[in-house]
């Protein structure tokens, strides 16, 4: 399967090529590094100059000090929107602005799941970031459990929370790490409906735990499909900057389920273009879907 995100008033990838993007965040157009865009651009060299911000790594110091902006200093962060969630962009120190909007199509497979169900559904947001999935997913009413092992990033969940004017929606955020977190609510007994997985390659824990995605990523599985309920909905798994092909993470998916019924569907997120109309690859998906 390929899932795409189309431009959008709120997300548009105006143009791509000689290993950058030019993106449109709400009011901001924005210049990052894009390994994936080994094409030529599109666009001449003056719609790129009309950039607010560009990401160009060439400092060492930590913060605004790795983006350069032509026109005018822009703070730190900025209001955006996702349909109907309120949430803040940020410039941060390592190239990222807060949100992955190629995941606006499993934020939409979620909500719909949710708004089907005629009862109380408890999603678990593992890797959960600056939280945008956590109130797509309270805002279409679910209990939610958001873990992530940066106090940072959970700080700035929170801030999202309020933002969107989502504070008396009932989530828990937990700064622990992941498979930590999880193999205590297995053995607690916790179960789960949905259960969303977007690990990085490789990564720190809060007390210094190591993630390496290869060597972790079966046992996480493994203890995801445990902690399912007894009527579970999906499970989604994401896999940014690996050297491998869907199939790999598709032959994991497959096999922790099998048995549980239903069916996997895996393949690529991407990001319709623009000015050319291309599509560009920016992370590969699987998720287990119950009948």
């Amino acid at each position: 399967m390929v899932l795409e995100v189309l431009p959008s008033d709120n997300y548009t990838l105006i143009d791509s090529g000689d290993g950058q993007k030019l993106e449109q965040y709400g009011p901001y157009r924005i210049v990052r590094p894009e390994g994936q865009a080994i094409w030529r651009p599109a666009l001449g060299e003056a719609e790129w100059r009309k950039a607010d911000a560009i990401f160009t790594g060439d400092t060492d110091e930590e913060g605004m000090g790795r983006w350069r902006f032509p026109k005018t200093p822009l703070g730190e962060t900025w209001p955006m929107r996702h349909k109907d969630v309120d949430y803040y962009g940020r410039f941060t120190s390592f190239r990222h602005v807060g949100v992955f909007p190629e995941q606006a199509t499993h934020w939409s497979f979620m909500r719909s799941l949710i708004e089907k169900e005629k009862r109380p559904v408890k999603v678990l947001n593992l890797f959960g970031y600056t939280g945008l999935a956590s109130l797509v997913a309270a805002k279409a009413g679910a209990q939610v459990t958001h873990v992530d092992a940066s106090k940072k990033a959970i700080g700035w969940a929170r801030e999202n929370q309020e933002i969107a004017r989502l504070t008396d929606k009932p989530i828990r955020w937990i700064c622990e790490d992941a498979m930590k977190f999880a193999e205590r609510e297995l053995r607690r007994g916790s179960t789960y409906d949905i259960i969303l997985l977007d690990p990085p390659a490789y990564g720190r824990g809060p007390k210094g735990e190591v993630w390496q995605l290869f060597e972790h990523l079966p046992a996480m599985v493994d203890v995801c499909r445990s902690i399912l309920s007894d009527k579970p909905l999906a499970v989604v798994l994401t896999a940014y900057s690996i050297r491998a092909s869907f199939f790999a993470i598709h032959t994991l998916v497959r096999d922790s389920f099998a048995g549980m019924g239903g069916a996997v569907e895996s393949g690529e997120l991407v990001i319709r273009e623009q000015a050319a109309g291309r599509a560009l690859s920016t992370s590969l998906f699987s998720r287990w879907v119950a009948e």
